[in-house]
């Protein structure tokens, strides 16, 4: 800054800052937004190469607004804590001016005319926003070698899935190249990336976060929320993203920790509908016990079987995704991956009957979800059955999709979070678990979450090499 400057700090040091702590070092002048995009556009220049987290970053726009934001930060006029943090912004999501391609040929020339409402409320706060970051082509497809951008790879070893869609929002923060990122989640795509990169990924509840400018998948499933490496920041940018006319912070009750309150352990999706990975569930057995050894009552619960929840969900996703993408999947089908094209098409074989019935259960089932949080504050269940894949592991990664807990939110519109709970012995990458909470009440699902970080610390792990490829196995081959 023009006063006071900064001392020079390594840029190891800025790139692992949270957004909370950034916003205390701009107040204690100790940072300039400048100094921090900089060093921040620097590291993504140097490595985005390896993990394919960004699509494109704003250099200019970013520095420009981190000048503006360095002026009025020195002379008090900020705007709140995001005032000067940098946001990346998963690819179907419009910034006002830019192309906006859903990692797709078909949208390569589509450029926003504005902003989305969620990216127009965090300028508003006096968020940067630095750039877009990769994602399965339409949110939807897979790691393709016919997209038109690098797909992302995982940060803690590049051979790996890191999970999708919001795939580049998910390495970018365990990367170090941004504080907060804005996901996108139809059928888990904010909470997949989230837990396998050893992030935290919260979908808020359906329709809590405007989607206006943002690309559909399925108009009923849509939601977008925030991602970040704290269980705060997560808190801090759903503040932003909602926008003005909050009686209370999201972030309100995060220090209150879990005592008296009543956690519902989802235990047969992964002992019995869907037998998960042991690890996995040996780090779920360890989130009960640490969430019980801090005061919390943790009992059983019974929900719908996962599997006929998902594949509810997955009917009216299929059909409503059909939708979206029927004039150009006749008319150009070549400009689609092999992988979108092959996950949209069964979409047309469904009948209006499949999707109304489908919608039928889905009233039945989220009645069940809402009984059961009558009996329990917090529902805590498997996010993924697995560890990650190998990214050329094409049948591995068919088995892990359908293999998991979280569609069957988006189905019932219910806030969930996902975050790391472990680290796979046989891996050494993130596990992840995932905490729901009742309709609009983020504040008791981020404060269980608030609670389970700070016992357990796994927000402080970092990828041990950045970018490494496998010690056991050979480097990834062409998908």
């Amino acid at each position: 800054m023009a006063a006071d400057e900064p001392e020079e700090r390594p840029v190891t040091e800025l790139k692992w800052l949270t957004a909370s702590e950034i916003a205390d070092a701009y107040a204690a002048r100790q940072l300039s937004p400048v100094e921090l995009v900089q060093a921040l556009i620097a590291e993504i220049e140097a490595h985005n190469r390896d993990c394919g987290a960004f699509i494109r970053i704003d250099p200019e726009g970013a520095l420009s607004a981190a000048r503006h934001a360095e002026q009025d930060i020195m002379a008090g006029r900020t705007l709140g804590a995001l005032h000067g943090i940098p946001v990346g912004a998963k690819d179907n999501i419009d910034f006002a001016g830019v192309p906006t391609t859903c990692h797709s040929k078909i949208l390569l020339d589509n450029v926003a005319a504005k902003d989305a409402a969620c990216v127009a409320n965090l300028r508003g706060a006096g968020a940067i926003m630095l750039g877009k970051q990769s994602l399965h082509e339409f949110a939807f497809g897979g790691p393709s070698k016919e997209l038109p951008f690098p797909f992302a790879r995982h940060p803690w070893n590049v051979d790996y899935h890191p999970g999708g869609s919001s795939s580049g929002s998910g390495v970018a923060l365990a990367a170090g190249f941004v504080p907060l990122s804005i996901g996108t989640d139809a059928g888990g795509s904010i909470r997949n990336p989230a837990g396998n990169c050893g992030v935290v990924g919260l979908k808020p509840t359906y329709n809590l976060v405007s989607r206006q400018g943002v690309y559909p998948v399925a108009f009923t499933l849509d939601h977008v929320g925030p991602m970040a490496r704290s269980v705060a920041d997560v808190a801090l940018m759903l503040d932003g993203l909602v926008g003005a006319g909050r009686e209370r912070s999201y972030g309100a009750d995060l220090t209150r920790g879990v005592k008296g309150l009543r956690i519902g352990f989802v235990r047969q999706w992964h002992e019995t509908d869907m037998v998960a990975d042991p690890e996995v569930m040996a780090a779920l057995n360890e989130v009960e016990r640490v969430l019980r050894q801090d005061g919390a009552d943790v009992r059983t619960i019974a929900l719908p079987r996962v599997r006929e929840m998902a594949a509810v969900q997955r009917i009216i996703l299929l059909a409503e995704t059909f939708a979206v993408h029927a004039k150009w999947l006749r008319e150009r089908p070549e400009d689609y991956s092999l992988p979108c094209r092959r996950k949209v098409m069964p979409g047309a074989f469904l009948s209006a009957g499949d999707y109304v019935n489908a919608q039928q259960w889905r009233r039945r089932m989220i009645d069940a979800v809402d009984n059961a949080l009558n009996e329990v504050d917090v529902l805590l269940t498997a996010s993924g059955m697995d560890p990650p894949f190998r990214i050329d592991d094409g049948a591995g990664l068919a088995k892990t999709y359908p293999r998991q807990g979280r569609s069957p939110f988006n189905l019932t519109g219910h806030p969930a979070i996902a975050m790391q709970s472990g680290l796979s012995k046989r891996l050494g990458l993130p596990l992840s678990v995932q905490f729901v909470g009742r309709a609009y009440d983020e504040i008791t699902l981020l404060r269980v979450a608030a609670a389970y970080e700070r016992v357990t610390q796994w927000s402080r792990h970092r990828p041990a090499a950045m970018y490494q490829t496998s010690a056991r196995q050979p480097a990834a081959a062409s998908v």
